[in-house]
This record gives structure tokens, sequence and C-alpha cells, in this order.
């Protein structure tokens, strides 16, 4: 049986696949492989391990004659027509749980650096503009005592709150269901969206993308910040509307923005270039060798285990 691999993985991946006997094509060039070359190369295999780059619609499922899994190597499979694949008998798995500590690490980090500026005072440093100490230079805000706001209290946002509460901070969150251990464990308390925007000082965004999130932080409800809030988002671009923030920042009625995600990726906005009060990653929320090696690895073995006519580990639906 054949497997395509849309991007070259690190870790044990193509080793248990190919001690399974199967045999691997991997995309080997480092970018994101054309709708044309996709279709070429996978359209006679019998698994995929695609990324969240890849756009895998009906025109490409239907070309997908002998295909039996789609393992997305991420926890969003919104890249992917879910429902359209199942019609078509072909099962779809994620990476969930593998990535959570990895991107509340770099959630947390997200949120420091906009806290205390340091996107601006390292380049202050860079361009030989520390001239010496100054009592009111490059003043930031603390975290002790303040309202921790969380947008999606899944995994990750549960990680990040537990972190976050390490800081002595109080902790909001909006849902659609409560969180039964993140309110036993941290105290914290359940709200609507438009309240968790007029009180968190910090905001921290973890929602999967679909139509109901869909720019659900938008004009209406963004407005509500104080002037003094944080907001970082290491989710999906797509559920903040960017130029309602960008407007928010460029007119400082917020303190400031971390993105690791966002709209038209990996486009990004121009605007978001020029301010400095916005501290800006290229998608690495789960960027280390330990959880991008074990995501590699639960997609292939997804692969073997439907190929082998067993159930996945981790099927979306």
């Amino acid at each position: 049986m054949k497997v395509f691999i849309t991007r070259k993985l690190i870790g044990n991946a193509e080793k248990l696949l190919l001690a399974k006997g199967f045999h691997v094509k991997v995309f080997n060039e480092d970018r994101t492989i054309t709708r044309e070359e996709f279709l070429s190369e996978a359209k006679d295999s019998d698994a995929l391990i695609s990324l969240l780059t890849e756009k895998i619609d009906k025109d490409i499922i239907d070309n997908l004659a002998n295909c039996k899994i789609i393992a997305n190597c991420a926890v969003g499979y919104n890249n992917i027509d879910v429902e359209y694949a199942k019609k078509k008998n072909i099962v779809v798995t994620n990476t969930p749980e593998i990535l959570t500590d990895a991107t509340a690490d770099l959630t947390v980090a997200l949120i420091l650096a906009c806290a205390r500026r340091l996107h601006e005072g390292e380049l202050m440093i860079r361009s030989n503009q520390f001239t010496g100490w100054k009592p009111q230079m490059l003043l930031g805000l603390e975290m002790k005592n303040k309202t921790i706001g969380i947008i999606g209290a899944g995994r990750i946002g549960f990680a990040v709150a537990k972190r976050l509460k390490a800081f002595d901070t109080k902790i909001i969150y909006f849902d659609k269901i409560k969180n039964q251990m993140l309110e036993k464990q941290l105290k914290a308390r359940k709200v609507s969206l438009n309240l968790l925007l007029k009180k968190a000082d910090f905001i921290s965004v973890h929602l999967s993308l679909s139509g109901v999130t869909h720019h659900i932080l938008n004009g209406t409800n963004l407005n509500l910040l104080k002037p003094t809030a944080v907001i970082v988002n290491t989710s999906r671009g797509e559920v903040i509307h960017e130029p309602v923030l960008i407007n928010l920042l460029k007119q400082k009625k917020i303190f400031a923005a971390g993105l690791d995600v966002y709209e038209g990726e990996p486009n990004i906005n121009p605007d978001l270039l020029s301010l400095e009060n916005v501290f800006l990653l290229p998608h690495i929320g789960s960027a280390t060798v330990e959880t991008r090696s074990a995501m590699a690895e639960l997609c292939a073995k997804n692969v073997i285990r439907v190929l082998s006519g067993r159930k996945a580990l981790t099927p979306v639906l």
C-alpha cells in the first residue's frame, strides 16, 4: 500500500510506515505543495499524511480513488472537508493532546513578551538606541492580581490557565460548555464573551475554527477591551477580525497583542509589521522537537491501524 506525506516530517513516522511494508512517498521540498502537485502525487495513494497548509476539498477528495485515511498532522482540521471525506468512506484523523503543553508554553511566553514589551526592548538594543537606564523606559504590566480571560477552555486553554494561575491571577473563561476541572482546580468562573472582554486584563484565545467561531472577535465586541488589555491568539487567525484588532492597536486603545496565527496566513497584513505594540511569531505553537516528532508518529500509527483494517486512534468524527 502507498502512503503519501505532503512534507518532510521529523521523528520516526517514516520508519514506522516502512517497517510495516508500506511504500512511502514524501514531497521533499520545504514549501507548501501546489494543488497540481498534490493531485499528481497523491492520486493513487492509499493514505495521506497532510499538514494544515493543504486544503483538501471535495475536488481533491474525488481524485483520491484509493484513499482510506487522511491523517492531518495538526489538532485543527478546518483545511479538510471532513463531512465529504466521511461520505467517501475516508477516515480523517488529527493529533489532539500531544501539542497541548508546547502551545501553552508559547502562549504564556507571548503574554509575558507583550506585558513586558520585550519586542520593543530588543529592537532598542539591536538598533543601538539604549543609552542607559531610565525610570520610565518601557514600562510594562505585572501579572499579579490581574484577571486572565480564556476564550476556549479546552485542553490548551486549561493548560494556559493552569500556568498563569501561578502568577497569582484570577481566571475567567468563555466556552459553550462548563469546564468542571477548570472551575474546581483553578477557581475559574464561566462568563459571557462580552463580560470576559470587559473584565479581563490578559485574553488568551484557544478556539478551533468553524462557521460559528469565524470572526467571533469582531468590531462589536473587541471595542469592549480595556485600554490596558493584552490579547494573544495561538489558535487560528480567522477567529479575530484582524483589521479591527489592527485599528485598536494603531489607536492604542489596547496595550498590546501577541499573534502566532493570522488571517490569510502565510500572508501577513503589512500594518501589523509596522506596529510596535504587537509581538508576531510565525505559527510555531507546536514547534518543539518532542511535540512535532510525536505528532508525526501519531499520524503514522493512525495510518497503520486504518490500512490494517483497525479503528483509528484519533478520528475526528
